[in-house]
């Protein structure tokens, strides 16, 4: 396909990643949420390596108007597509060619993100006949003048936040046993840890561990609270970034427990509301959340071919 001077790349150029950078601080501006995920971010500047990432840019005399990101697939999972195209440029085309080439990039079961689900993404789907393959559900509650059900730790179970590199090798256990179907967190490695300690949002008093009181050795689960900070007109927002609960664990309510010791943090810390994402068909994960006073906020899409 004819992309304007450029074809796939390993890694872009630093005058590429400006670019890009300022290409999603637009769209997000304009859209109210990001093209691209916080892996996709990362990936962007490629850092601590991004092994298989491949990157796209449709550029206008010297301004990068569009691009394409191509997350690898791996055993099951298929290749994984961001595509975002500058708002003052769109209607010309270019969302649709840049779908259609990391499509055909990725293979045949390659599908592609669209982050909202806003009207343009669906207007590209429904032009090349692509169908919803999956969906990825943002949840919020307010914290901020609402009660939470009081946190009472059970018998034989014990919670603790995390202690550094040395909690390492548990976190990454529990996390891959938890995450085993899914195509991006379960891949997580030593690499993807040491990258979010790096951020500036990273506060070890928001990793909530459990364990049993005969094994505390051995982790049970954990819950990885986030704190977004204010923008704009948007006040600062707390995520339940990641809960795990190991296989042998699961069925014991430590889900429960450990999303209600991080909300009571996140609230302590002074925020009004909270948000988390989940996949739209883990019913288990929706009913707690349901009746932890969650609701659905917007919907990610992940767009495949027929």
């Amino acid at each position: 396909m004819d992309i304007p001077g450029q074809s796939w790349s390993a890694r872009l150029e630093p005058r590429q990643v400006a670019g890009v950078s300022a290409l999603l601080d637009r769209a997000t501006a304009v859209d109210g949420t990001s093209p691209v995920s916080e892996q996709g971010v990362h990936a962007v500047s490629g850092f601590g390596g991004t092994t298989g990432v491949r990157h796209l840019v449709w550029a206008d005399a010297d301004r990068i108007v569009g691009y394409a990101q191509l997350q690898p697939g791996h055993g099951d999972h298929p290749a994984m597509a961001e595509v975002v195209v500058d708002p003052e440029a769109r209607g010309r085309g270019i969302g649709g060619r840049l779908v259609t080439e990391a499509l055909s990039e990725g293979g045949p079961d390659a599908r592609v993100w669209a982050h909202g689900n806003l009207p343009a993404a669906q207007a590209v789907a429904r032009r090349l006949e692509l169908v919803c393959a999956r969906e990825l559900l943002q949840l919020r509650r307010p914290l901020a003048d609402t009660s939470l059900p009081e946190l009472v730790v059970p018998e034989g179970i014990s919670l603790r936040i995390y202690r550094g590199i040395e909690d390492d090798s548990e976190v990454l256990r529990v996390n891959g046993a938890a995450f085993a179907w899914h195509p991006e967190q379960g891949s997580w490695t030593e690499r993807e840890l040491a990258e979010r300690r790096a951020e500036a949002w990273f506060d070890p008093a928001g990793l909530f561990m459990a364990f049993s009181t005969t094994n505390e050795d051995r982790l049970l689960g954990f819950h990885w609270t986030k704190v977004h900070p204010k923008q704009g007109d948007d006040p600062a927002i707390g995520e339940v970034y990641v809960v795990a609960i190991g296989p042998e664990a699961q069925g014991r309510g430590l889900g429960r427990l450990l999303t209600l010791a991080g909300l009571h943090y996140l609230r302590d810390r002074g925020l009004g509301a909270v948000l988390l994402y989940v996949e739209g068909d883990n019913t288990s994960a929706l009913r707690t959340y349901n009746r932890l006073g969650f609701e659905k906020f917007h919907v990610d899409v992940a767009y495949a071919r027929v």
